[in-house]
């Protein structure tokens, strides 16, 4: 291996470190600056470095024997060929990562109104518990009623005295065929 190869892929190996680290670690140590996006963010010049190096390694492997510097400018033209794209991909990649979508924090107006199962026998004035469906997660909370309810009956919540804690009334019809007060 000539020593046109192993400086490009000394090059190439330095950019996909900082790559790894840029998308990786980059929140954590605060590297590159904070406002940079885009073409000019850390991501985006460490994948090009990058592919400027194995670009240009790989170029320096398949080439004829060429006179002194037009071996390295040749390299480079390739390298830079094969590096625009991945820059692109990785503002891509790095722009995905950090819009990524996430579900918000559940506040106690999202357990309002939601509906559940009791889970474990809810005794009059006492807790017991209850699963509830909320943005699509089945969620246990400790739940109270001002009459017993037995595991299985569908509740409805009214209150949420404590983060961890609801006041339901059961949904299930009774014996005259309307639904519990």
């Amino acid at each position: 291996m000539d020593a046109t190869s192993i400086a490009f892929l000394a090059v190439g190996g330095v950019g996909v470190l900082v790559l790894l680290v840029a998308l990786l670690g980059g929140e954590i140590a605060d590297l590159g600056h904070p406002d940079a996006d885009g073409p000019f963010s850390l991501p985006a010049i460490a994948a090009f470095v990058g592919g400027v190096g194995f670009g240009g390694a790989a170029a320096s492997a398949l080439l004829p024997a060429l006179p002194g510097v037009a071996t390295v400018l040749l390299c480079l033209l390739v390298g830079v060929v094969v590096a625009l794209p991945l820059a692109a991909g990785a503002v891509k990649l790095a722009s995905s990562l950090r819009d990524m979508n996430t579900t918000p924090t559940l506040t106690s107006g999202d357990v309002l109104g939601a509906q559940g199962v009791v889970v474990s026998a809810v005794p009059a004035g006492g807790f017991g518990e209850v699963r509830l469906a909320l943005h699509g997660q089945q969620l246990k909370y400790a739940a109270r009623s001002e009459v017993p309810l037995p595991a299985g009956t569908p509740v409805y919540v009214v209150d949420t005295p404590s983060p961890t804690s609801v006041e339901v009334v059961s949904t299930a019809p009774d014996e005259s065929g309307g639904p519990t007060p």
